[in-house]
């Protein structure tokens, strides 16, 4: 997963059904895409429609109606849906889904002081393949971030121009995440900040 971010430093976060297309004509300068809509009964024609096209794609559990992130769900998840993996805010189905051979993002929102020490905590307790930091727009936290860890840091959150971007990649970020179709077609290869 590193290695993917690292080259395409861009993911779209597709929060309406609206964007799929969109999605699917950037997916040159895409590492990945990230669904944060739909149902259980829409979901995995989403996934296999990005897997049809070699995008790698992440379903956040906690955003789609009637998936539950209890074992049983998350095993359908795995073996139905079949994403690349899943993103999470939660300890637990990090765990679980690491069970089953998910790749795994953990999102952590910073509001203050105590969300840096949560990502400390959570750390201590489990090893997802990648963070996301929220929101982007706070890029001199990203280095501290980034001296806690060495995992892959995407940055996302009120991302909608360039130059924000290139801020979050220049403080440590691997990769950004955005909803903005906008940012989509740029590219953010390791040359280019």
């Amino acid at each position: 997963m590193r290695e993917l971010l690292e080259l395409r430093r861009n993911v779209a976060s597709i929060r309406d059904v609206r964007q799929l297309e969109a999605a699917l004509t950037f997916s040159n300068t895409l590492s990945c895409v990230f669904m944060l809509t739909g149902n259980i009964g829409v979901i995995k024609g989403y996934v296999d429609l990005f897997k049809q096209h070699d995008i790698p794609v992440f379903v956040h559990v906690e955003k789609i109606g009637g998936l539950s992130f209890d074992q049983p769900g998350l095993e359908y998840l795995a073996n139905a849906i079949k994403p690349d993996g899943i993103i999470t805010t939660k300890i637990q189905v990090v765990k679980k889904a690491q069970k089953l051979g998910l790749t795994t993002i953990q999102r952590f929102f910073l509001i203050d002081s105590e969300g840096l020490a949560n990502i400390t905590q959570s750390l201590d307790q489990v090893q997802p393949d990648v963070i996301e930091i929220m929101p982007a727009r706070i890029p001199e936290v990203l280095g501290k971030v980034r001296e806690m860890t060495k995992l892959p840091i995407i940055s996302g959150g009120l991302l909608t121009q360039r130059k924000h971007a290139e801020e979050c990649l220049a403080h440590g970020a691997t990769a950004i995440s955005s909803s903005s179709p906008s940012l989509w077609k740029e590219s953010f290869g390791l040359t280019d900040v």
